[in-house]
């Protein structure tokens, strides 16, 4: 590592608010990884007659465990429960219930406010909160990390080619990218939704025709500045190649700029999911999603631990990310690093 960047290392370290922020988001991200294991309706390990099972691994039929039918055993069942503690153990996760788990019971089961048995409540289907938020974390996260590095690498291909070679290719790609810019994206992406069955890499795949555009501009300034360097001048003047000069010798000077800009987009990629789940037209149907969580709210005030619930974590979310982006921004800020 050259000194100027470990100076920039050490200026982002400095920024005590960046660094809680990257190591709280850090945690909370990686232990939703883990959400099967934390949050699942089947458990982890099962002693029965001396040997081992792993039901979130493999689905086993209900006779291997004493039961009466040669269906996938349902762990919650009472009486499949009392026939593997009579002959072995279970190691359950520390919510027995997965994202899509609809719970049964005598009473009322949707809707149930915050208790032991449920520390966020239920929703108005009898699903766990806490478990569908622990899911609908990681695919927010997840969705916005892929987002951020297909748009990331697309713009600064783009405004590479538009920077380096100018002329005609520049003009023509700027008209392009005035007309695609201008319109409404979140209406487009509305209307494409409510044609194409939506899921994940598909709704991926249509937010990724308009956010790519993010990067363009601030790539295409540096590469325009950095062709005129008299080294660039010289490796071309040597016969290297343009792909080799773009990438090698002037996009390490874009990268600088354009690595402040990530945590942000990140940022804006997550807050279009959630409202595109908000408004329908997100991820399918039953999967766990911020946005129907808080549509959950708007449609039941009466319970508004969900509301609460959803505004708390999409901005805690938020404002971790752009603390992370302010910190990394005054890290690559020349005048504080030379500082």
């Amino acid at each position: 590592m050259n000194p100027l960047n470990r100076r920039r290392l050490a200026a982002f370290k400095s920024s005590k608010r960046g660094m809680i922020s990257l190591v709280v988001f850090g945690v909370l991200f990686f232990v939703s990884l883990f959400a099967e294991l934390l949050a699942n309706n089947k458990p982890i390990l099962i002693s029965y007659d001396g040997a081992l099972y792993s039901p979130m691994i493999r689905d086993y039929p209900e006779t291997t465990f004493g039961g009466e039918f040669p269906t996938n055993a349902v762990y919650t069942d009472e009486e499949l429960k009392k026939s593997i503690e009579a002959k072995g153990w279970i190691l359950w996760p520390p919510i027995r219930y997965s994202y899509d788990t609809v719970l049964k019971g005598e009473g009322r089961m949707a809707l149930l406010p915050p208790s032991w048995a449920h520390p966020l409540g239920t929703d108005d289907q009898a699903r766990d909160v806490l478990a569908r938020l622990i899911y609908g974390f990681r695919i927010s996260v997840l969705f916005g990390l892929a987002l951020t590095i297909l748009s990331t690498v697309i713009g600064i291909a783009a405004g590479a080619v538009q920077g380096y070679f100018g002329g005609m290719v520049d003009l023509l790609m700027q008209r392009f990218l005035e007309i695609w810019s201008s319109m409404p994206t979140l209406y487009l992406l509305i209307i494409l939704a409510s044609f194409i069955q939506p899921g994940f890499w598909v709704l991926l795949g249509i937010m990724l025709l308009f956010s790519w555009m993010a990067l363009v501009g601030l790539v295409r300034a540096e590469f325009l500045r950095g062709r005129n360097f008299d080294y660039v001048r010289a490796a071309r003047a040597l016969g290297m190649m343009d792909a080799r000069i773009m990438f090698r010798h002037i996009l390490p000077n874009a990268m600088t700029a354009s690595l402040t800009f990530l945590p942000f987009i990140l940022a804006g990629s997550v807050t279009t999911l959630t409202s595109l789940d908000f408004l329908g037209f997100g991820l399918p149907v039953g999967s766990p999603s911020l946005g129907e969580l808080l549509l959950q709210g708007k449609n039941n005030l009466n319970a508004p631990w969900l509301a609460f619930t959803g505004f708390f974590i999409i901005a805690l979310m938020l404002s971790l990310l752009v603390f992370v982006g302010e910190a990394v921004r005054d890290a690559f800020n020349p005048r504080k690093v030379l500082a």
